[in-house]
């Protein structure tokens, strides 16, 4: 399966590793992507993920056009309002980081939209190119896009379907920040150990809060945001934190 899992300390790095085909994905390597998804949700010792490609071209130019489109346009491989390996309608409330390493095309700006904080090279490229194929974006991106960058934007990106520059990108929001190749992972793994060194039970209430808030009227998200921020503030780690600050010292963290 070409997607490796790598655990570090309190981080995994998830990289989709089929460089010769720009790490597009076939049926086998989107099972393997939402396994890994599932360990990384399960593994109470894993606080973040890093989400990247291989090689040094593409971060992932989506579906293999050759395997899953004749499945989707066939029928054999149904249309679900759920996609594990693009945490579509998938609960995950760990953050994820995401290094774009080149082209992150299609299925590749798709899952991206599953990240939490987005990093990239000068040179990646970014597109929703279905369109022009005569597909549909189907892992999510009508919906999570104009949620995440002004309406506009969205919709230019989802109709025409053309390239994105990496400038352009960080100008809209769809990224946060584009850095030098050579400085990619450094900059993704020294987010990821900030991310670390926070509450980890507060990073996913936090998470769970601003997702599960995203349709619902203020009224109704006040009573969620306080729901689940009385499961953090009654925890040990809640504790330790205030305690940790007034002597001085660093939290010692323990997700509990």
């Amino acid at each position: 399966m070409a997607v490796d899992y790598e655990k570090t300390g309190r981080i995994v790095v998830v990289t989709m590793n089929r460089p010769e085909a720009m790490n597009c994905l076939n049926e086998a390597d989107l099972e393997a992507l939402a396994e890994a998804w599932a360990e990384f949700g399960r593994d109470d010792g894993a606080w973040v993920a890093i989400l990247t490609g291989a090689g040094n071209k593409a971060f992932s130019a989506g579906a293999d056009l050759a395997e899953l489109i004749p499945k989707l346009n066939s029928g054999e491989m149904p249309i679900s309002p759920t996609i594990p390996a693009f945490l579509k309608n998938v609960d995950c409330y760990k953050p994820i980081v995401a290094a774009v390493n080149g082209f992150c095309l299609a299925g590749g700006t798709e899952i991206l939209q599953a990240t939490d904080i987005r990093i990239a090279v000068e040179e990646a490229t970014f597109a929703l190119t279905e369109v022009k194929l005569g597909l549909f974006p189907v892992a999510g991106s009508t919906v999570r896009l104009p949620r995440q960058i002004p309406y506009c934007r969205a919709m230019e990106i989802l109709l025409l379907g053309e390239p994105v520059t990496a400038v352009e990108a960080l100008a809209m929001g769809l990224i946060n920040r584009v850095v030098p190749r050579e400085k990619l992972m450094e900059t993704a793994m020294g987010v990821a150990e900030r991310l670390c060194a926070n509450g980890p039970l507060a990073l996913r209430a936090i998470k769970e809060s601003v997702l599960a808030a995203y349709d619902v009227p203020p009224r109704q998200a006040y009573y969620l945001e306080a729901f689940l921020a009385s499961r953090v503030f009654g925890s040990r780690d809640a504790a330790e934190g205030p305690r940790a600050f007034l002597e001085k010292r660093k939290p010692v963290f323990e997700g509990r």
